[in-house]
């Protein structure tokens, strides 16, 4: 599936050749036909070779994606050829590359911190570089993760900043929210295990920057979930060299935006002039 539509990736190329390969206009070499294969250089969860093919085939070429979004690749490992003629893949070449680097980054990242979780969940954030949304989506999901929430709309989640506003005890906002928002989970996030006590009847509380000894001190005070008490999510510096404390200390799930930031893996490249 793509996670980008035809005019975005139009739009791809149109940004990276808005007016032509002038190098390849020069030489004179662009109706030759040729050959491109993209590989790996480094182990990587690889993800968006489907975008990266389908910006070869609207530059002309055509295209065959090796490997899916969400395979695990070794160095070496072959992910994605096109051929055509030298214009189309050159046309192309760099806006595919750099897609699949920064998105198998992401995936890469996402899919170390689910390994480290070891089975409990590992939901990612909506912190991703705006405008980036859809491939970032793609990318955490390709890695074994979910998605936290997807923006503002879908979701009930209650900030310090909320109840900022608020003159009422928690019991009386949950209750609020509970009927006017009945299909809903309430999700509130607190900075202490103080907090945490007075929010123990919402639905899921977010331990916000809490250390792994302080989601275990929280764990200790609400007791072991299933007798009514919420999910503890553990938020803010989850990591891969990190996921697996948080989880023995008593984490339902995790949530990061850490893959966002994540560095891009290396993607190698193959031309090949065909007769």
């Amino acid at each position: 599936m793509l996670a980008l539509n035809d005019t975005q990736l139009l739009a791809l190329l149109a940004d990276d050749v808005p007016c032509g390969d002038l190098t390849t206009q020069a030489l004179g070499i662009g109706s030759q036909a040729a050959h491109i294969a993209f590989h790996a250089r480094q182990p990587m969860t690889v993800v968006a070779t489907e975008e990266a093919a389908r910006l070869f085939t609207l530059a002309g070429a055509q295209s065959i994606v090796v490997a899916t979004s969400g395979s695990l690749l070794q160095a070496d490992g072959l992910m994605l050829e096109a051929r055509g003629s030298a214009t189309a893949l050159h046309s192309a070449w760099k806006s595919a590359q750099t897609l699949i680097e920064w998105a198998s980054g992401i995936g890469s990242a996402a899919a170390a911190i689910v390994a480290a979780a070891q089975g409990v969940a590992v939901a990612c954030t909506r912190k991703n570089v705006p405008g980036t949304k859809a491939m970032s989506v793609k990318a955490v999901q390709a890695g074994g993760a979910t998605m936290h929430r997807l923006g503002l709309s879908e979701t009930l989640l209650v900030f310090a900043e909320h109840r900022l506003f608020l003159d009422e005890p928690p019991a009386a906002t949950l209750a609020r929210l509970r009927r006017q928002q009945p299909e809903k989970k309430i999700v509130v996030e607190v900075a202490s295990v103080e907090e945490a006590l007075q929010w123990v009847d919402a639905d899921v509380l977010q331990l916000e920057k809490f250390t792994p000894e302080q989601v275990a001190a929280c764990r200790a005070a609400i007791g072991p979930h299933g007798g009514g008490c919420a999910l503890l999510a553990a938020a803010g510096g989850v990591r891969a060299d990190n996921a697996a404390a948080y989880v023995a200390a008593g984490a339902d799930f995790l949530v990061t935006s850490a893959p966002y930031t994540a560095s891009p893996k290396d993607v190698q490249v193959h031309f090949r002039r065909l007769p």
